[in-house]
């Protein structure tokens, strides 16, 4: 959107991840040569972060300009150690630009807002009304409905590993979940399911987008 924007970027020994601070979402930076061909569909579609240029990388302690050919994310090289590619600034130079003499003895931390919502009996009411417009739909399709509240419970520590690793990345439990439905789901019947974050309540408009 051509606006100025601050992004998290963590680079490990062969990978370089973008984290997005507003909403949790994690991409993984897929470098591109400028000189290689151009890259077909399925590479593009690949390339989903948000983000276009980069300028420069800071944390508490260093702080580097990128001075690369080109600002552009996509052709970026992450290696800091290049300086042919990144300008480190100076402990010193760091240094002259705190406040003298101000120390603080503690981080300042910001006072949170406690959540007005009681995030499990609206989860309850969002899970009767989804229900409700399963059955109506079916029932206008002609078919018959029932929910198998064992399967439902096998569900939680799944989406549970879901948040997690789109938080850290790591993934947990895929395995014994995965077993627990083979146990769970009868020979004849396949078990189909999807992750899907909303950022609002509204059952209605979340059953039409899942359709």
């Amino acid at each position: 959107k051509n606006q100025i924007h601050s992004w998290v970027v963590t680079i490990g020994a062969d990978d370089v991840f973008f984290w997005e601070s507003l909403n949790g979402n994690r991409y993984q930076h897929i470098s591109i040569d400028p000189d290689d061909p151009p890259l077909d569909k399925l590479s593009l579609n690949n390339i989903r972060h948000p983000y276009k240029t980069i300028g420069c990388l800071f944390n508490d302690k260093s702080f580097y300009a990128n001075i690369q050919p080109t600002c552009n994310v996509d052709t970026c090289v992450f290696r800091l150690s290049d300086q042919s590619k990144w300008k480190a600034m100076s402990h010193d130079a760091i240094a002259s630009v705190n406040t003298p003499g101000l120390v603080l003895t503690a981080p300042v931390m910001p006072h949170l807002m406690s959540n007005t919502l009681d995030p499990v009996a609206l989860s309850n009411d969002i899970e009767k009304q989804i229900r409700a417009l399963i059955i109506q739909h079916r029932k206008d399709l002609g078919y018959t409905t029932q929910f198998d509240d064992h399967l439902s419970y096998l569900l939680s520590p799944a989406l549970s590993s879901y948040e997690l690793e789109r938080v850290t990345g790591l993934s947990v439990g895929n395995e014994e979940f995965q077993e627990a439905v083979r146990r769970a789901v009868p020979n004849g019947h396949a078990f189909k399911g999807f992750p899907i974050q909303f950022v609002h309540k509204n059952a209605r408009k979340a059953f039409v987008f899942s359709l």
